[in-house]
């Protein structure tokens, strides 16, 4: 099955089609949300203004587990399968998935200053927020440690299965430990706690983001390929 995604040059042409579309969906998402977010959804009536926040941080921390999520199912098929994709889809999210990790930290910490009275605390969602911001530093590091890309692929492969344990971590720390951060409120049996008038544009940034993610992943695939190509066609120049 693997073997019909597996052709870079097949790839290429899918992506060319689709970065256009990932793009325009991308701008067209976050411009509303933003709009929606700031100046058309209402204050909260205990947070007041400092809640627009959410429109920033809630989906940007979904992007961290997803993005990290995402590498580990490439890193996965990559061990496994061979899959010659995979181990470029992991190494082109994890940028992402650090930035989006970081954004969650700085926003949650300008958020928090007026509802808990300080910038930071070493709370168990953000303690396990911040080891994951380590994870894809780790990861990025990694992958660049050995002249060999093959041996640094599959030692970041590695780490990311590894520290995969700290996803479940994240999404269960509130409702595992007594906790300053709010629980869940969005993804909830009971169906979402947040009026409509909030939920709109934050679930708009969510699809602005995921496809902001795509949309890089994919043109960081793309340069990764043809940079491959290039520098075979030099080596091949250099021995010929």
């Amino acid at each position: 099955m693997f073997d019909r995604f597996a052709n870079p040059a097949r790839f290429m042409r899918f992506s060319k089609i689709v970065l256009p579309w990932l793009a325009g969906i991308t701008i067209i998402c976050i411009a509303v949300g933003l709009y929606l977010g700031l100046f058309t959804a209402p204050a909260d009536y205990q947070q007041g203004e400092s809640v627009r926040i959410m429109y920033v941080h809630v989906p940007s921390a979904w992007m961290a587990l997803f993005c990290y999520t995402n590498m580990a199912i490439a890193a996965g098929i990559g061990l496994i399968w061979k899959h010659p994709l995979a181990d470029l889809a992991a190494k082109s999210s994890a940028p992402a998935g650090a930035c989006f990790t970081f954004l969650a930290l700085l926003t949650g910490s300008l958020w928090g200053k007026p509802m808990w009275g300080a910038w930071w605390v070493w709370d168990a969602r953000l303690t396990s927020m911040l080891v994951l911001f380590f994870l894809y530093l780790g990861y990025i590091a990694l992958n660049n440690a050995f002249d060999d890309p093959t041996r640094g692929s599959k030692a970041s492969s590695v780490l990311v299965l590894v520290g995969f344990v700290n996803v479940p971590i994240i999404k269960f720390s509130v409702d595992w430990w007594n906790t300053l951060h709010q629980p869940a409120s969005v993804f909830k049996a009971a169906g979402p706690a947040v009026d409509t008038s909030m939920l709109i544009p934050l679930m708009l940034m969510a699809v602005g983001f995921t496809t902001y993610f795509l949309w890089i992943v994919m043109l960081r695939m793309r340069g990764e390929i043809i940079g491959g190509k290039i520098r075979a066609i030099r080596l091949r120049q250099v021995h010929g």
